[in-house]
């Protein structure tokens, strides 16, 4: 049986980390390097840092922080923002990153997921698909939850998985940064749609936030921000608790 996973998520602005509620009310959370390097000793199995305003701000994601993550850690890391090219994902695995999260440019071009993953692998590849609950329809939005498409989420995955995804990373937009639960229905869906992982993001309040989103939505990884960042919830604790839960967990 694979180890369910632990990602803390760093959302870094202006070479800062913050967090915010619903995507919005953004506060700061700390210096990104400094709090990998602590989730890393705590145990994190993976991380994940996403530059929040490249895609809006129309830049590339900035390469000095991911260079300097790369020196500070042992762990794998994904790297998302900005990202629209196979040329930006070459310059940022030289950098030393692990994965790449695409979001807004994959939708605009999906062939960028193919080409990815002919170049790189598709382990190399998460597609984040950012979504909101609309009429009891989850729709896919983009530059930074700010603008919403016509892709329904799970028509969505299931082309990016077609084109040669190796991950979903799934953020509830209704759900993140409000620390109650994760959207687990939809989780539930997704897992039962598609045979890639699935990493669930948006909602962790609580530790049993987590393991329902192991137990009862079927996800491969828990993603959180505010719940680490604040120190609301140990990772050592956490991974305690979950085994205690019977969850296979990475001590």
């Amino acid at each position: 049986m694979l180890t369910k996973r632990i990602i803390p998520c760093l959302d870094v602005k202006n070479g800062r980390t913050v967090k915010g509620i619903n995507f919005k009310n953004l506060r700061d959370a700390g210096d990104p390097v400094e709090l990998a390097k602590i989730y890393a000793e705590q145990g994190a199995d993976e991380l994940v840092f996403l530059d929040i305003t490249a895609t809006i701000n129309q830049r590339k994601t900035m390469c000095n922080w991911v260079s300097e993550v790369a020196q500070a850690l042992d762990i794998p890391f994904t790297v998302g923002g900005g990202i629209s090219s196979v040329q930006d994902v070459e310059v940022l695995l030289k950098l030393g990153a692990d994965k790449m999260a695409i979001n807004s440019a994959a939708v605009k071009n999906p062939q960028l997921i193919s080409e990815m993953s002919l170049a790189f692998g598709s382990q190399c590849v998460v597609v984040a698909a950012d979504a909101k609950q609309i009429d009891n329809e989850w729709f896919i939005y983009l530059n930074g939850g700010t603008l919403k498409t016509k892709w329904r989420l799970f028509d969505w995955v299931k082309e990016a998985e077609q084109r040669g995804a190796g991950e979903i990373l799934f953020t509830s937009m209704d759900h993140d940064g409000t620390k109650n639960g994760f959207a687990l229905e939809a989780l539930n869906k997704l897992n039962n749609l598609i045979n890639i992982p699935i990493i669930a993001s948006g909602g962790a309040g609580t530790m049993s936030h987590f393991k329902d989103a192991f137990q009862i939505g079927h996800a491969d990884a828990a993603l959180a921000a505010s719940v680490f960042h604040f120190g609301e919830i140990s990772i050592p604790e956490l991974k305690q608790y979950l085994k205690n839960q019977k969850i296979a967990i990475r001590l």
